[in-house]
């Protein structure tokens, strides 16, 4: 059986949202979002939660994006190491961002139990090692994030400790971080979305924006209808189309896919993930995976830079799968699907101004379910004039990706081959 292109999250999306009908005429506003991922749902909720006047525009469906196709997981820290931020800003500010990295599991923890928002979400994470590299590398991490960062969440686990949590004879070990965690993305997205709706936010699915006009007001054009708004704030990530080329000069989208199994009898769980952690390894081009509710692995990794699916995808993902947990051999596979996320050419996210009133966050580069929501918080601490803490972020240095429109892909391509390459030794 060819599995289902439709990812399992539509299949098993527990909301609908109020009227979200398509922008229509020319309407007034305070704010403006671009975006109806975390990020921008976020956004609109903590500036509706303020009494701003709020319209959300999205091209598509909310969480139509990363937002509601990712592997799900909720982690603390960024898409690169502390030590990037710390070269950048210095260590105060490394330790300050580190810290609001935790805020966002909080955020979302709590944005969660406050709006009832059924998305399964479970803590326990596994930071799998398999190779000895990769092994001194997670102790140093931990042992850092200990010393330097005061984190003690970061716990080393092998042998049948290991196998408490992910029963495979792949990994040499793994750390077990306490605060990290799951969800499924589209539901917890939905329900941001939701939320916002709630709080008197307006949202506009199927309203692709097509011009952004500069301005004491700023304003903003679709197909059937405009915006003028006093603030801007641009959430569209590796999504926006050609819209900003100033912002996507410094994003490569990527399209990472995931598959999804069969529901698993009681003892395949047991023999696979026991304590329903989340897992991914160390490999550069890493895998992950997690159970879902009804019992599927939810097996993802495989990476796109062309946008095409890659042959064999199904078949390559499986055997991977196959080779991690021998009890799931003749599992059939229901569902794959793919989306693309946004990467900075130092991992770490994109925050910043395009003028005094449009303020944007893109490239979370992998590690952003968490921390997109504490982004939407900042966007709208910063409309309200309080821009300390999205300051912070937007201090750090992006550089373009080289080669401009035709040759940036192939150049990435190349550069990464041989992480790759260090991934099979």
């Amino acid at each position: 059986m060819t599995p289902n292109s439709r990812s399992w999250y539509a299949h098993s999306r527990n909301l609908t949202l109020d009227a979200a009908a398509p922008l229509s005429g020319a309407q007034r506003f305070d704010v403006a979002i671009i975006g109806g991922g975390v990020t921008g749902c976020s956004a609109a909720l903590h500036l509706a939660e303020r009494g701003y006047r709020v319209a959300l525009l999205e091209a598509g469906e909310i969480g139509a994006g990363a937002s509601g196709r990712s592997g799900g997981q909720i982690l603390p820290g960024l898409g690169t190491e502390l030590s990037v931020i710390e070269k950048s800003l210095g260590h105060q500010a490394a330790q300050d961002i580190w810290m609001m990295s935790r805020e966002a599991v909080r955020l979302t923890e709590m944005l969660i139990e406050r709006h009832d928002i059924d998305c399964e979400y479970s803590r326990g994470y596994v930071h799998a090692a398999i190779k000895p590299r990769h092994e001194r590398a997670m102790k140093a991490w931990r042992d850092e994030m200990a010393g330097r960062f005061g984190y003690d969440g970061l716990e080393w686990l092998e042998g049948d400790a290991l196998r408490h949590h992910v029963v495979t004879n792949a990994y040499l070990g793994g750390l077990y971080e306490r605060e990290a965690g799951h969800l499924h993305p589209l539901n917890y997205t939905l329900g941001l979305a939701r939320a916002a709706q709630n709080a008197g936010a307006v949202i506009h699915e199927h309203s692709r924006v097509k011009a952004v006009t500069k301005g004491k007001t700023v304003r903003v054009d679709t197909d059937q209808g405009q915006i003028e708004c006093d603030h801007l704030l641009v959430a569209g990530n590796a999504y926006l189309g050609g819209l900003l080329p100033a912002l996507e000069r410094k994003i490569m989208p990527v399209v990472n896919y995931i598959i999804a199994t069969e529901c698993l009898s009681e003892v395949q769980m047991a023999q696979t993930l026991p304590r329903r952690d989340a897992v991914s390894d160390a490999n550069f081009v890493l895998d992950y995976y997690r159970l879902s509710r009804d019992r599927r692995l939810l097996y993802g990794g495989q990476v796109s830079y062309s946008g095409r699916e890659p042959h064999g995808l199904v078949e390559i993902m499986q055997r991977k799968m196959r080779e991690l947990f021998p009890a799931l051999e003749s599992v059939s596979i229901d569902y794959r699907w793919g989306g693309r996320v946004a990467i900075t050419r130092n991992r770490a996210p994109h925050f910043g101004r395009l003028d005094h009133n449009i303020h944007f966050v893109q490239g979370y580069s992998g590690h952003g379910m968490a921390l997109a929501g504490l982004a939407g918080r900042l966007m709208a601490e910063a409309v309200a004039g309080q821009s300390e803490r999205f300051d912070l972020f937007a201090g750090m240095k992006h550089l373009d990706f080289p080669g401009g429109s035709r040759l940036r892909t192939p150049l990435l391509v190349l550069a990464t081959t041989f992480y790759r390459l260090r991934d099979r030794l």
